[in-house]
């Protein structure tokens, strides 16, 4: 496992440039964040390669240098070298890190795996720290909770030669190894140890995260609790041992500190970049992001207009010999009794309000407004409200004053915002 050396920050569609090319240059572009120049051929390598690692950036030029863009993704990026890539959201661009920071964390708690967060704390909320050091720091802590509590023991089953005799004897062993030591009992039997496969795995984790903790309270933290795991070994087969995981009656304070170890085992989240000098990387697609915080607001805020379902996909856009064709799934559509249903879908685009109308469109995409007619028609028979969700931006602050007609004026499409400012009280108005 690299150490982490040096740190460095991008905003989401953000340039990275080589440093070793860009120091030979008098003027480098204020545009292009260098990083060092082992950690650019590593990332420019995945670039260009036919796996998936390639869909999280693009080769490109800026200025006249050649640049890695990062595409729709926030997190961190680790290469071999120690370098950190911090990757933030960019529709907080003209905010300062911090905001945009507490603004990726507070939409990452929608997330099922990332459900054990903890945005309301002093430190956070002050955002001084980076997104890696806040997730080590709240994996030390709830692990720190759970010694405070008491490590679980459980039964586990050994065999040895031992000087007197407990458990069961193993005949076959005992005339194999103690056919002249007769004074000596081979056996089988069970004792009472903090050796059981959830504490493995946690141990496992503490060693994993050690090298990449450059946070002074993090580190300290992190010594006081190895060696509160000095007598548990390290997990030898952790697909084995996450089988194995039971929480007993009495052991729910051990589902936190659990579900961050899986976590860091399985390299923080679904998207890694896992190469052969095992660097990872903790990314996340924004627009999956975006969707989940949007549907978790809606379901909660959402009152008197209807239940809300997300990613409905019960209908498809043709037939071929009655076999369906290209699902259609909006992600979030409310059912209503009386009224017609309304299907609403979330876009993690930047449009800009003072664009022109006609010229620009506000940079509204005329794919995406094809794919809410087929919503239209194939949810709503042609009839109803469509709604278009947005992250809130400096140029974009409110829902535009009229809805989009389609022909016939019957099918009505509305663009809104969705503020995802920390300290924001109300997110979204719904036109209806």
């Amino acid at each position: 496992m690299s150490e982490v050396k040096k740190q460095t920050t991008v905003f989401e569609f953000g340039y990275l440039g080589n440093d070793d090319e860009i120091s030979v240059k008098a003027q480098a572009s204020p545009k292009i964040q260098p990083i060092s120049g082992n950690a650019y051929r590593y990332l420019r390598k995945l670039c260009l390669c036919d796996d998936s690692e390639s869909r999280f950036m693009r080769l490109g030029q800026v200025d006249n240098c050649e640049v890695l863009q990062v595409k729709n993704y926030a997190g961190v990026i680790f290469t071999p070298d120690g370098t950190q890539i911090e990757v933030l959201p960019k529709v907080a661009k003209n905010s300062d890190e911090s905001t945009s920071r507490a603004s990726l964390l507070m939409m990452l708690k929608s997330l099922k795996q990332f459900r054990h967060l903890q945005t309301n704390n002093a430190n956070l909320a002050e955002n001084k720290i980076p997104l890696l050091e806040v997730f080590i720091s709240q994996f030390l802590a709830s692990v720190n909770t759970l010694i405070k509590r008491g490590l679980k023991s459980d039964y586990v089953l050994k065999e040895g030669n031992v000087a007197f005799l407990k458990g069961k004897l193993l005949v076959g062993k005992q005339v194999k190894h103690n056919f002249i030591n007769k004074h000596k009992f081979y056996v089988e039997y069970e004792e009472y140890l903090q050796d059981r496969p959830v504490n493995r795995l946690i141990h496992t984790a503490l060693v994993k995260v050690k090298g990449y903790s450059r946070c002074a309270n993090n580190q300290k933290l992190l010594q006081e609790l190895l060696f509160a795991f000095a007598d548990i070994p390290l997990s030898n087969n952790v697909k084995n041992d996450f089988a194995s995981v039971k929480l007993d009656r009495g052991m729910k304070y051990y589902e936190a500190p659990l579900a961050w170890t899986k976590l860091i085992i399985d390299g923080f989240s679904p998207l890694t970049l896992q190469g052969k000098s095992n660097a990872f990387s903790l990314l996340f697609p924004m627009e999956a992001v975006f969707e989940s915080f949007v549907a978790q607001y809606l379901k909660k805020h959402i009152t008197g207009i209807g239940e809300l379902s997300a990613q409905v996909g019960s209908k498809s856009l043709v037939d071929y010999d009655s076999i369906p064709y290209f699902l259609l799934k909006p992600d979030l559509y409310i059912s209503r009794k009386v009224d017609s249903d309304i299907v609403l879908d979330t876009k993690w685009k930047v449009i800009n309000e003072k664009n022109s109308a006609r010229r620009d469109k506000f940079g509204l995409s005329q794919a995406d407004f094809y794919q809410m007619l087929g919503y239209g028609h194939t949810y709503l028979k042609g009839k109803g409200f469509l709604v278009l969700i947005y992250p809130k931006t400096e140029v974009f602050t409110s829902a535009f004053p009229h809805s989009f007609n389609y022909e016939g004026g019957t099918l009505k499409l509305w663009v809104v915002p969705f503020d995802i400012n920390p300290k924001s009280e109300n997110r979204i108005e719904l036109p209806f």
